[in-house]
């Protein structure tokens, strides 16, 4: 059932958090390949902080799609021209930082994500 709620507070959410996983990836001490503890245990963070980014991008694309989809309307396409090309750039976005290790990309989708918000806001208190 349609609620009618959106919120921009989870894409936030996801899109700190790719950047948060994309420092620990970039800032992931190397280790000796003859201490096979330490292999393991680089390999075990390597794993979650890889796996946590693509989820997170994954719910940021998930949110944004869900507002540009479901709340977004033709009226605020004539008050926002570049609506529709703001989402696809953002989703696009979403899957650029599952597929790199890029703390650029990472701060792009970040900045896309504030630029949604941005139009969002303007068009939500605007009905309230």
């Amino acid at each position: 059932i349609p609620c009618g709620i959106y919120s921009m507070q989870p894409a936030f959410i996801a899109a700190d958090t790719v950047i948060r996983m994309t420092e620990r990836i970039v800032n992931l001490p190397p280790v000796d390949e003859k201490d096979s503890v330490r292999v393991q245990n680089f390999h075990n963070a390597m794993t979650r902080y890889v796996m946590t980014k693509e989820e997170h991008a994954k719910l940021c694309k998930k949110e944004i799609l869900i507002l540009w989809t479901d709340y977004f309307k033709p009226e605020h396409v004539t008050l926002f021209p570049n609506l529709h090309e703001v989402f696809w750039k953002a989703a696009k976005l979403c899957s650029r930082v599952k597929q790199e290790v890029s703390m650029e990309v990472a701060m792009q989708l970040k900045v896309a994500v504030e630029e949604i918000a941005e139009i969002f806001e303007k068009t939500h208190t605007a009905k309230q």
